[in-house]
């Protein structure tokens, strides 16, 4: 069976993926900070498709953590996919950029960034093991566009986007993908807005578009989900 690592996985769109993966018969090794929410969605996907799941809970900042989910991907035969989804909004709630502690910053750039880099660096040599490699960063329109009070954040996903174009020049036998989910109801969206409470995709609804990008394998680069939702 093919195996993924998902970091952020506990809930929102990291689990809904790990769901859809585990329908699709894939081995997964689950990531959060927070250890229940993480056994729970760990115990719903075993139940409920009977593949192998790895749940450790643990800050993808740790070089020790990051290496621990790299070794328990080993055991279950290798890394096909890893999915840098975690992420760290800077400020909760954002704030201008007058006002954005610098502590906050670096931490958006070391959860969204060098944690992502260094899993990737981790993994490397089992990715490049396998016969259909890939790496998807979990990217956002706040990398693109300059939206008031989302200076930090967007300018971690902007790095992140750099970093996945460059991954992709550099490792030709892998796929490397910097996604933009768009839209979507997740508990990161209500801490950095708490005040707008309008309705949002579920995040599972963009699911289908990261399953389009594992099933015809594109050319390594960033891509919108809602654009591959409208692909035929």
């Amino acid at each position: 069976m093919p195996v993924a690592i998902i970091t952020g996985a506990s809930k929102g769109l990291g689990r809904a993926l790990a769901e859809a993966l585990a329908e699709r018969g894939w081995d997964l090794v689950l990531d959060a900070r927070t250890a229940l929410p993480l056994q729970e969605a760990a115990e719903a996907v075993l139940s409920k498709y009977g593949v192998q799941v790895r749940a450790l809970p643990g800050d993808v900042t740790d070089g020790t953590h990051r290496a621990r989910l790299v070794a328990a991907a080993r055991e279950l035969g290798g890394v096909d996919l890893l999915v840098n989804n975690a992420s760290a909004l800077g400020a909760e709630p954002l704030v201008r950029l007058e006002a954005l502690p610098l502590e906050g910053l670096r931490r958006a750039l070391e959860v969204n960034v060098v944690a992502a880099l260094g899993l990737v660096q981790e993994a490397l040599p089992l990715m490049r093991e396998s016969p259909a490699g890939a790496v998807i960063d979990v990217s956002s329109d706040a990398a693109a566009e300059a939206y008031e009070t989302w200076g930090g954040y967007g300018a971690s996903k902007a790095a992140l986007d750099q970093l996945s174009a460059v991954l992709g020049e550099e490792e030709p036998g892998l796929r490397v993908w910097a996604v933009d989910p768009g839209d979507m109801g997740t508990d990161l969206y209500a801490a950095a807005v708490p005040d707008d409470d309008g309705p949002r995709p579920d995040p599972a609804s963009v699911v289908p578009a990261f399953l389009r990008l594992l099933d015809r394998r594109p050319a390594s680069g960033r891509y919108g989900a809602p654009a591959l939702l409208e692909q035929r």
